[in-house]
């Protein structure tokens, strides 16, 4: 007897209560059907001017259905119109800068070694260049339902290396989903690429069942740490073990000095709160833990971000799930010997949250026993560890595990600013000075990633080198020219930039 298909619904995360049956979980074989289907699409990848054709008109179709996708968003995420409208416009823009990464092509790495027999040992013929990877598969995240999610930045980045993408929908926006996908594949066929250049699957399931098809070359996850684990350990347990690019979470320590408090911290305390609670503290990159300074100054930046955070009100979190997580870590967080909490974080009714604060000794952390204050909480609370001395702070920073960022706030005048961000910079992926980490933007020069577990690779999920996740160089030795591929030939046809 055949097993019925689960269900998928899209649900708001205002009630609680289902909206709509978007979709059913994606069946063994058909996730079997969806991969080989995206491996038959890779040969008309390989044409660039599609591939930059393929991502500007996406960008234009999501553009045309802006007012559509922003109403199907913001009713399965609850983030308001604002917030995707702006999430919106960075997503068609990240479309449209990975367009011109195509064009300009220097992501091919072109490099030509001439024969030279007078080298020891002798050097021959050498052209090398990196090619896609093959089929990729992206793991949508939950709290960008665009930007990280079915037309995100590894959507994009993987296709513009020309690599076919299957998406695993996340389950907190399938409806926000589908109709992206729809758009994406729309854009394939008006581009004159096979529309399987981009599929989509619901389903626990068939996202573990994609991690494991042969056919799949490599994938990007962003999401937590144990669910991005167990896929991480997955790919690596294959038969032929592939990529995984996994964005898991970011503790995103901020160190302020004794002279920058002294100098402004009001301004400190109340851009804290503000990059705290941005987007009910769903970012990945919000500040989650603070050393803050004893005594009158550090007491001050306290009271600034009390004032502003008890200003803010009780919002809905992305669906109750993550509410109800939320609830119970900031409870098991507050009840740590030592803890206080001059703003109580936790449960703003049936369905919203209260953003909070809780302060603690810095001196305590290195004994044992706090170790869930060193953990991302996922929500609108930070920790405000308060430090008596440099080696206090240095011993909490011995403690934290790999971010994505990490934040120094230093006076115009500050002797240890340079030590410690020396002392930073392990830490992180991206080093900020007197400044807050929410917010990042798509520049060639941005990195997205840190140590594990901020992400399991060296890459970048944000910015034009995003794209070097996908692929991988390939040298051809003493090749006549007519084998070898355009870009490496010496006329050059395709007027490819050559290191």
């Amino acid at each position: 007897m055949a097993v019925a298909a689960e269900p998928v619904w899209s649900v708001d995360p205002r009630t609680g209560k289902p909206r709509e049956q978007v979709a059913v979980e994606a069946t063994v074989e058909e996730i079997d059907g969806a991969v080989r289907s995206a491996r038959a699409a890779l040969d008309a990848l390989a044409d660039r001017t599609a591939r930059a054709a393929l991502l500007r008109t996406a960008a234009d179709l999501l553009d045309e259905a802006r007012d559509h996708v922003i109403e199907a968003a913001d009713a399965e995420t609850a983030l308001g119109p604002v917030r995707l409208t702006g999430e919106l416009a960075r997503t068609t823009a990240q479309l449209r800068s990975f367009a011109d990464v195509v064009d300009a092509a220097a992501f091919l790495d072109v490099r030509i070694s001439r024969a030279d027999p007078a080298t020891t040992p002798p050097t021959p013929d050498l052209r090398r260049m990196k090619i896609p990877l093959g089929v990729v598969a992206v793991y949508a995240a939950s709290n960008f339902p665009l930007a990280f999610s079915v037309p995100g930045g590894d959507t994009a980045s993987a296709l513009a290396a020309g690599c076919p993408v299957v998406i695993k929908a996340h389950p907190g926006h399938p409806a926000t989903s589908e109709l992206c996908a729809s758009l994406l594949r729309r854009a394939a066929v008006k581009a004159g690429l096979p529309a399987d250049v981009v599929s989509l699957v619901h389903g626990f399931d068939a996202g573990v069942e994609l991690i494991r098809h042969p056919l799949v070359s490599a994938a990007g996850f962003t999401g937590s740490v144990r669910g991005g684990r167990a896929l991480f350990d997955a790919a690596a347990a294959r038969p032929v073990p592939i990529p995984f690019h996994g964005e898991l979470g970011s503790l995103n320590p901020v160190v302020i000095t004794p002279a920058a408090a002294e100098e402004r911290a009001e301004e400190i305390g109340a851009g804290l709160a503000g990059s705290m609670t941005l987007g009910e503290g769903q970012f990945c990159t919000k500040p989650g833990f603070v050393l803050a300074p004893h005594g009158e100054a550090g007491d001050r930046i306290v009271t600034a971000l009390t004032a502003a955070v008890s200003e803010t009100e009780p919002g809905v979190m992305l669906d109750h799930r993550m509410r109800g997580a939320f609830v119970d870590g900031v409870r098991e967080r507050a009840g740590l010997p030592g803890v206080t909490a001059p703003v109580t974080p936790g449960a703003g009714g049936e369905h919203t949250v209260s953003a909070g604060v809780l302060t603690v000794d810095a001196g305590l952390l290195p004994d044992g026993g706090h170790d869930p204050l060193l953990e991302e909480c996922f929500g609108p609370v930070t920790v405000v560890a308060r430090y008596a001395d440099r080696e206090q702070v240095s011993a909490v920073l011995g403690l934290l595990p790999g971010n994505l960022t990490a934040t120094l706030h230093v006076a115009d005048e500050d002797p240890g600013a340079a030590s410690l961000l020396a002392e930073l910079t392990p830490l992180a992926g991206r080093i900020l000075v007197n400044g807050w980490p929410t917010g990042v933007a798509v520049a060639a020069a941005q990195h997205h990633g840190g140590p594990y577990p901020a992400t399991t690779s060296t890459g970048t999920s944000v910015g034009g080198t995003a794209i070097e996740r996908w692929l991988r160089p390939v040298a051809y030795q003493s090749t006549p020219g007519h084998l070898l591929p355009p870009e490496l030939r010496d006329d050059n046809p395709l007027d490819v930039p050559r290191f």
